[in-house]
């Protein structure tokens, strides 16, 4: 078990239960062009352009960036900057939906013909990044750096975030496509190990991943790991020292103890785009909490988190906030008028909190430190803040943050210290 962390009240059984609903065709898509970690794609189309669901609209522009994909058949309306879901702009294609749903020509594959850097290219043309919140460029990941060798791959399905329950969901409905997508892993990596990382509250899917194990095309070994609920369990680094008692160091990557995790849902997509010919142009996310009909919706890239809300019946007033993922990470927007991007994993209605005027002192307790998953000092690194002394949060490791938040919920003072960390890693890059 990592050291560190916290145990949250989950608030999943508000939309545990309910199944995967399809939303409806969009109108409209904004798909911008800036969406997964790296460089953003350009733009092949033009104002005035038709365009079918699966067709390349932006181009990939370096080793870690992403070709983006028209998730509805229209007209290219407008290609402008937009307003993300994290609060930056990006150059954005704005598509009107014809409502033919016209679609590219789907490819069908065996993937036990394939080779690995067959695999690992349809990945890429298929613009698949890391569907649990951090956009890495999937591709990037199966290209095992040369020097390095992946001996166990990681699957991770803890979804420890409270409220959110796409991938508990995803993980329960298609099962035996996701034990697919991991042997489609395996050998594009050459790996014959693999675990699945669970939380305990999501115990039921047992049955559920053995019945799809029975059914391997290819020999590896799967073991489903039951894990206690601990929030940040879905971290990587933190997911590898509960399964497999290994630390990365710090500024490490996984690969380096031999690891390559993946998320339920980018498992799922790998095995659509090798098998099925489809390229990510969906995800499936999760609305809730002061909604009136909590839903787990698969969603096309490019929706408006107001078309999504209101479907749900999410009244937005006074005294609520908009949250984009989970409530410990996620992204407070003040406006709802954003698209669906591929790392969207929730909409969360939730209360809006009342924050002291003025940013208390810290009173040395030392909970922030003790709760670290890090090992780090976030206290010392606010006061370094305040004093604008970020030469010394550097000293202190603060890019090793994960931006977790613990600190933040368990400090009695109430300080931002999550925000201190970002506002030191944005000074510091700027150096």
């Amino acid at each position: 078990m990592f050291k560190g962390g916290v145990k949250l009240v989950d608030f999943k059984n508000l939309s545990k239960n309910e199944p995967i609903e399809e939303f409806k065709y969009p109108e409209k898509v904004i798909i911008p062009l800036s969406q997964p970690t790296g460089s953003p794609a350009k733009p092949l189309v033009k104002k005035g352009d038709n365009v079918v669901e699966g067709q390349v609209i932006g181009e990939i522009t370096g080793f870690i960036s992403s070709y983006i994909h028209s998730s509805v058949s229209g007209k290219v309306v407008d290609i402008l900057p937009w307003n993300l879901p994290t609060n930056r702009k990006s150059l954005s294609i704005i598509i009107e939906s014809d409502g033919e749903k016209k679609q590219i020509e789907q490819i069908k594959r065996d993937w036990i013909k394939l080779e690995s850097n067959e695999i690992i290219n349809i990945v890429r043309e298929a613009g698949i990044v890391g569907l649990g919140g951090a956009a890495f460029p999937t591709h990037v990941k199966l290209t095992i750096p040369q020097g390095k060798k992946a001996e166990f791959i990681l699957i991770n399905g803890c979804e420890c975030e409270p409220f959110l329950t796409c991938d508990y969901r995803v993980l329960k409905e298609y099962t035996d496509e996701i034990i697919e997508g991991i042997q489609i892993i395996c050998k594009a990596t050459n790996v014959k190990k693999v675990f699945i990382g669970i939380e305990r509250n999501k115990i039921d899917l047992l049955p559920y991943i053995n019945e799809a194990i029975k059914n391997l095309k290819i020999f590896i070994e799967i073991e489903v790991k039951i894990l206690p609920e601990r929030y940040p369990q879905g971290s990587e680094k933190h997911l590898i020292k509960s399964i497999l008692n290994k630390e990365v160091s710090s500024g490490g990557l996984p690969i380096d103890v031999g690891c390559i995790v993946f998320n339920i849902q980018t498992t799922l997509a790998i095995k659509r785009a090798v098998c099925d010919g489809i390229p990510l142009t969906e995800r499936v996310l999760t609305c809730t909490g002061l909604v009136e009909n909590p839903k787990n919706l698969k969603v096309k890239i490019g929706t408006l988190i107001s078309e999504i809300l209101n479907y749900c019946k999410g009244d937005i007033k006074y005294g609520r906030k908009i949250v984009i993922g989970g409530p410990m990470m996620g992204i407070q927007i003040p406006n709802p008028e954003v698209p669906v991007i591929k790392g969207t994993t929730g909409i969360l209605l939730l209360p809006q909190e009342s924050l002291p005027e003025n940013i208390q002192p810290c009173i040395r307790c030392g909970k922030c430190v003790n709760i670290c998953p890090m090992y780090l000092a976030p206290s010392e690194i606010g006061r370094y803040v305040e004093a604008e002394k970020y030469e010394k949060c550097e000293n202190l490791n603060v890019f090793d943050c994960i931006e977790c938040g613990c600190c933040s919920y368990i400090c009695p003072a109430k300080r931002p210290l999550v925000d201190f960390i970002k506002c030191a890693k944005v000074k510091l890059r700027k150096k």
